[in-house]
C-alpha cells in the first residue's frame, strides 16, 4: 500500500493533564496522520510505503530512520531544501481532550509534493492508496493529490481520508469543495462525523452521513464515532459496530491505527463487520497508550482484545 501526505516529528508529554507550557518533559516520535497509517499497516505484516517530504535537518533524517524501524518503505520521502521539517505538540487531557499546536510554518515540505515526487504507474497499479484531507489544503499538494487520484482511475482500494483540521484551512465551505472532489475519486471514504459534515456540509446522524458519502462516488463509506463505535455503508450493506470500553490515554492515534487496519481487513478480504470490529479494536488499543506510531498493534494483539470482549 501506498499513502502520500502529511508527516511530522510529534512531541507528546509525560507529565498527563496539565497545559503545554507545563510540560518539563516530551516524548519524540513519528507522526502525521498518512504516515502513521502506513506504520499500522506495516505493523499488521502489509508491505507499506509513504510519499512525502522533510527537511534538509536532523528530524528529517529521523523520520527517515523511523520509517526504516517500522518496517515501512521511506524511499519516496523527499527532501525540501529551504523548508524545515514540521513538528507537532500536544496535550494530554484524557478521556477525550487532546489539543495540537503545529509548527509548519511558512508552509510544510509534505504541501510541496508535485507530480514528479510520485510514480504514476505506481500510483494506478498498488493494492491501496491513501490520500487525505490535508494534502487538499494547499497548493501545489491540493493539485498533486487529486491528479494522482486520477491516475487511480477509481481503482480498488482508494482511500480517502476527510482528515479536516480546521487550521489548516481558510473556512470549512473550502474543505468541504476540495474534499467533496477528492471523495468522487475514491472507492473508500474514511472520516468522523466532525469531519463528514464538513465534507458534506451539513450534519446529519451516523447513518445519514454514511449514505450522503456513498452519494458522492465511493463504494465505501466509514463514519468513526469514537468510544460509540463506527458506521460503515455500502449499496448493499448497513454495518453499526459498537465501540470498545478502555481506559483512554491518549486518543490521538486511534484513528490513523484504525486507517491501518481497515486497509489490513479490506486486502484480506473479509467482511465488513469484521473489517469494522477489527478495526475499531486496534484504534482502541492505541487510544490506551501515549504515542501513535510507536504503539501501533500487531494482529495478535488485536485479535486478543476481540476475544477478551
Amino acid at each position: 500500500m501506498l499513502t502520500v501526505g502529511r508527516v511530522s516529528v510529534d512531541l507528546y508529554p509525560e507529565q498527563i493533564g496539565v497545559p503545554l507550557g507545563a510540560v518539563r518533559t516530551f516524548r519524540k516520535l513519528l507522526g502525521g496522520s498518512p504516515t502513521n497509517v502506513a506504520v499500522a499497516a506495516a505493523r499488521l505484516g502489509r508491505r507499506a510505503a509513504v510519499v512525502t517530504k522533510v527537511g534538509d535537518d536532523g528530524f528529517g533524517s529521523y523520520v527517515r530512520e523511523a520509517l526504516a524501524g517500522f518496517g515501512v518503505d521511506g524511499s519516496r520521502v523527499g527532501t525540501d531544501l529551504n523548508l524545515r521539517t514540521p513538528l507537532a505538540f500536544c496535550e494530554i487531557h484524557p478521556p477525550d481532550s487532546f489539543p495540537l499546536l503545529f509548527y509548519r510554518e511558512p508552509t510544510a515540505p509534505d504541501l510541496q509534493l508535485r507530480e514528479g515526487d510520485l510514480d504514476l504507474d505506481e500510483v494506478a497499479h498498488v493494492s491501496v492508496f491513501w490520500t487525505t484531507g490535508t494534502g487538499l489544503s494547499e497548493e501545489p499538494s491540493r493539485s498533486t493529490t487529486l491528479g494522482a487520484l486520477r491516475a487511480r482511475r477509481r481503482r480498488r482500494v482508494t482511500v480517502h481520508d476527510l482528515d479536516y483540521r480546521a487550521v489548516f484551512w481558510a473556512s470549512p465551505d473550502e474543505a468541504g469543495r476540495w474534499g467533496r472532489e477528492a471523495l468522487s475519486l475514491a472507492t473508500v471514504a474514511v472520516g468522523n462525523r466532525e469531519e463528514a459534515a464538513v465534507a458534506l456540509g451539513r450534519e446529519l446522524l451516523a447513518e445519514e452521513c454514511a449514505q450522503a458519502l456513498l452519494a458522492h462516488g465511493p463504494e465505501l463509506a466509514v463514519v468513526k464515532l469514537g468510544a460509540e463505535g463506527v458506521v460503515g455503508a455500502t449499496a448493499d450493506e448497513l454495518v453499526v459496530v459498537p465501540g470498545l470500553q478502555v481506559e483512554v490515554l491518549n486518543g490521538l492515534g486511534a484513528g490513523d491505527a484504525f486507517g491501518g487496519a481497515l486497509c489490513h481487513g479490506l486486502l484480506a478480504g473479509w467482511e465488513l463487520e469484521r473489517v469494522l470490529r477489527f478495526a475499531s479494536a486496534a484504534g482502541a488499543l492505541v487510544a490506551t497508550r501515549l504515542g501513535c506510531a510507536d504503539e501501533m498493534p500487531s494482529e495478535a494483539e488485536v485479535e486478543e482484545l476481540l476475544c477478551s470482549v
